[in-house]
C-alpha cells in the first residue's frame, strides 16, 4: 500500500488578474477525503477556457469586453455558478489520476482505478448542491499532486490510453456530448460547428460523426485537413460570410463555442425548426438578435452549461470502445502552466493542451 504524504505541490490562484495570481505552492496540505469522497493521486489535468474565465473574472456580468479582459470584474459574481471565488483557490477541471484513499461509505475496493473525473459536479463536502458546481472552480480541482471528489463523479475508465491522453476529454468531450444530446441531434443531421480546431470543437466533430450526421466545421484555412481527418465532411473559413458559403436555411443545428459579431448569420443558416446550442463566446458574449427570425423560423436555443445525467457515463462508455481519439496538441510539466495558458490562448493548435504532475 503507497504511503500518502502530508504535503503536497500544486498550482495556486491567488485572485483574480493576469498569470502573476498563479503561484506554485510546495506545501499545501494533502486533502483528506470525507464520507463519500475518494481521494485521487492526480497524473495530468487538461486546460480550459473556464481557467482562463475563472482567473480574470470574465463570468462577472460587469465583464463584457470581447477580448476576454475581464473589465473591472465584480469577485461577487465571478465564479462559474455566478458566485465568489474563494482563494487560493486551485484550478483544474480535465482529471486524470488514480483513487489513492476512500473516505467512509465508500468501497475500498475502489483503490487503485485509473478514474476521470466528471467537472460538472452535483455533490460536494458530502452534500447534495442546489445549482451545479463546476471542478476547479466553486472548489479546489486537479492542478496538484491530490485532489478529491465525491466518488459518484470520479468514473473508472478501461482504457489502453495514456493518462495524458484521457486527460484531454473530461471537459471538452463531455461538453460537446451534452450540446448535442440537448441539441437532439441524430443521424442525416446537418450540424455546422464553431470554433471547431478547439477542445471543444474538435471534440463536437468527432461526437456528430459518431451519431452520424454531416458535420461541416468552421476553422481558419490552415486547419482544414485536420478537421477533415477528424471526421468533419465539409469546411467553411470563419473569416467568410457563412450564408454565402452555406446558403440560408442549410444546417439544422448550430453547436456554437464563439458567438460574436457573426452570431446572426447562424440563425440565417439555421433550417425551420432548426437547433441552436451554444456553451461559449471566445468572439465575444454581446451579439445581436433580431427576434423575428427566432420565432418565424420556430428555431429552439439551448444554453448549455450543466451536463446532462447520462452525458459522463456515455462518454466514458465512447473512450473505452475507441468510438473517439483524444487529440493532445503538447503537454507542458504543472510548473509552466503560465507557458500552457500563453499557448492556449494563441489558438493556433487543434485538439488540447494539458499539464503533467509529477508524482
Amino acid at each position: 500500500m503507497m504511503t500518502i504524504p502530508t504535503r503536497m505541490h500544486g498550482i495556486q490562484l491567488i485572485g483574480h488578474g493576469g498569470p502573476e495570481m498563479l503561484h506554485l505552492n510546495e506545501s499545501i496540505a494533502v486533502p483528506t477525503p470525507k464520507a463519500n469522497e475518494v481521494l485521487i493521486q492526480v497524473a495530468a489535468a487538461g486546460v480550459n477556457n473556464t481557467d482562463i474565465n475563472t482567473r480574470i473574472g470574465w463570468y462577472s456580468k460587469q465583464a463584457v469586453d470581447s477580448d476576454n479582459t475581464g473589465r473591472e470584474a465584480s469577485a461577487e459574481d465571478a465564479s462559474w455558478s455566478g458566485n465568489a471565488l474563494g482563494f487560493p483557490l486551485i484550478q483544474g477541471a480535465d482529471v486524470c489520476g488514480t483513487i489513492v484513499a476512500v473516505g467512509n461509505n465508500v468501497d475500498a475496493q475502489r483503490i487503485g482505478e485509473r478514474v476521470l473525473i466528471e467537472p460538472c459536479i452535483r455533490e460536494a463536502d458530502g452534500q447534495q448542491l442546489d445549482q451545479p458546481w463546476y471542478y476547479g472552480s466553486e472548489c479546489n480541482g486537479g492542478f496538484a499532486q491530490y485532489t478529491v471528489v465525491a466518488a459518484r463523479h470520479a468514473y473508472a475508465v478501461n482504457s489502453a490510453l495514456t493518462d495524458i491522453e484521457l486527460a484531454s476529454f473530461p471537459c471538452s468531450y463531455s461538453t460537446a456530448e451534452n450540446m448535442l444530446t440537448r441539441a437532439k441531434v441524430v443521424a442525416q443531421d446537418r450540424v455546422l460547428i464553431s470554433g471547431a480546431s478547439g477542445g471543444v470543437g474538435s471534440a463536437a466533430v468527432q461526437l456528430a460523426k459518431a451519431r452520424g450526421a454531416y458535420v461541416i466545421a468552421i476553422t481558419s484555412p490552415s486547419k482544414s485537413e485536420q478537421l477533415l481527418a477528424l471526421g468533419a465532411d465539409e469546411v467553411v473559413p470563419r473569416s467568410g460570410d457563412l450564408v454565402e458559403a452555406l446558403s440560408e436555411n442549410s444546417v439544422d443545428v448550430v453547436i456554437d463555442f464563439v458567438a460574436g459579431p457573426q452570431w446572426p448569420q447562424f440563425l440565417q443558416l439555421l433550417k425551420p425548426g432548426g437547433r441552436y446550442a451554444v456553451s461559449g463566446a471566445i468572439g465575444g458574449p454581446l451579439v445581436e438578435l433580431d427576434v423575428r427570425t427566432l420565432y418565424l423560423k420556430d428555431l429552439t436555443l439551448l444554453g448549455c452549461t450543466v451536463l446532462e445525467a447520462e452525458v459522463f457515463q456515455n462518454l466514458v462508455q465512447r473512450i473505452e470502445r475507441g468510438e473517439i481519439k483524444p487529440i493532445v496538441a503538447q503537454t507542458f510539466p504543472l510548473a509552466e502552466i503560465e507557458a500552457a495558458q500563453t499557448l492556449f490562448l494563441k489558438k493556433q493548435y487543434v485538439g488540447k493542451i494539458v499539464l503533467t504532475v509529477a508524482p
